[in-house]
């Protein structure tokens, strides 16, 4: 049995290496070669630029298929339809890109197997914004496909959970079940370089006590790459987002959790500080004297009756999170997230609390 004498801040300390059910042993490794990060080759960013080197060299002999749209304004689902329905040129140019980036995803993927923290590891689950299309998908096929050819034994897999919905069920994960015991319930934020994204999950416990039945019963979507907001801007466009979300609760009879998760990107400090890693956030967040989780915790005080507590963890750590309740099979495993960069955690399950 869990000693539930210990304080919440002693059992879920922000950026932790040891979960209740996973250890965290490596996460936003930053490998680089001679032309930068590694694993900007394999980016959304990435995927979008081969489309239009490809789209490019069809300009120069002729007519481009996919037409004047700029690759990086393509709709995910236009792409999807290209391949099933469009014309078969068109379709051969997504093809062609899809099969490139694939080989640049299996090679950073290779790379990061090569990792000491990565010995042995037996699953990969990606998620990201690419992963939400079947483009995304078939690109993870083909480059497992290649990372076996090449003699590597893992799989390489979507992550089970939609992308917008795996970065929310993830922070359920970062603390022990049991604190949940009498609520229905928490919230959760996932903070992205273009995105920020902040939900309600209904932990569903009544169901299954190993939250495989959790699922996101409301979500806020906020596009601040749009706004280019401050940093105190955006600090208050979550709290509004939150305070929209424990009204939605109430209205649904969710009684919440006294227990907010956050997903953030960057190498996350005991303190809840992020050391490195977010650049891509809307004003300095790197400073030693900010502290997101502290002022979570200074604008809403209080979740129901009982004192906020706020857990912030790395994106890709609580998107692969996600995943635990379809990792029994497997000892190690880990995940890379395409988004604005790569995102990349390792874990090896451990037993259950």
């Amino acid at each position: 049995m869990p000693d539930k004498t210990k304080t919440r801040r002693e059992i879920t300390r922000h950026g932790a290496d040891h979960l209740p059910r996973v250890s965290v042993d490596a996460y936003n490794a930053e490998l680089r070669d001679s032309e930068g990060f590694v694993g900007d080759r394999a980016s959304n960013r990435a995927f979008r630029a081969i489309l239009e080197d490809w789209r490019e060299r069809l300009r120069q002999v002729g007519e481009d298929p996919l037409g004047e749209t700029p690759s990086d304004e393509i709709s995910k689902k236009k792409l999807d339809k290209l391949l099933v329905e469009g014309d078969p040129e068109a379709a051969g140019v997504v093809t062609a890109a899809i099969e490139e980036f694939a080989k640049e995803l299996s090679t950073v993927t290779a790379r990061f197997l090569r990792l000491k923290a990565w010995k042995d590891t037996e699953r990969i689950v990606v998620g990201g914004g690419l992963r939400s299309s079947r483009v995304g998908e078939l690109a993870i096929g083909r480059a497992s496909v290649l990372l076996k050819a090449n003699g590597h034994a893992v799989d390489l897999v979507p992550i089970e959970h939609h992308p917008d919905e795996a970065g929310l069920l993830g922070a359920a994960f970062l603390a022990p079940t049991w604190m949940f015991e009498g609520f229905d319930a928490l919230l959760a934020v996932d903070i992205g370089g273009s995105n920020i994204r902040a939900g309600i999950v209904d932990l569903a416990l009544s169901k299954t006590k190993d939250l495989s039945a959790a699922k996101v019963v409301d979500a806020e979507l906020w596009r601040h790459v749009l706004d280019d907001p401050t940093r105190e801007q955006a600090i208050d466009q979550i709290v509004e987002m939150l305070e929209r979300l424990m009204g939605k609760a109430e209205k649904k009879s969710l009684k919440l959790a006294p227990f907010l998760g956050i997903a953030c990107p960057g190498v996350i400090a005991e303190d809840g500080s992020i050391e490195r890693g977010g650049q891509n956030l809307p004003g300095n967040w790197e400073s030693t004297r900010f502290n997101l989780p502290e002022r979570i915790e200074a604008a809403l005080p209080k979740i129901g009756d009982h004192s906020t507590h706020v857990v912030m963890h790395n994106d890709a750590v609580v998107q692969g999170l996600s995943a635990i309740p379809t990792m029994h099979d497997v000892t190690r495993w880990g995940v890379l997230t395409i988004g604005t960069g790569l995102g990349n955690a390792r874990f090896t399950n451990v037993e259950d609390e």
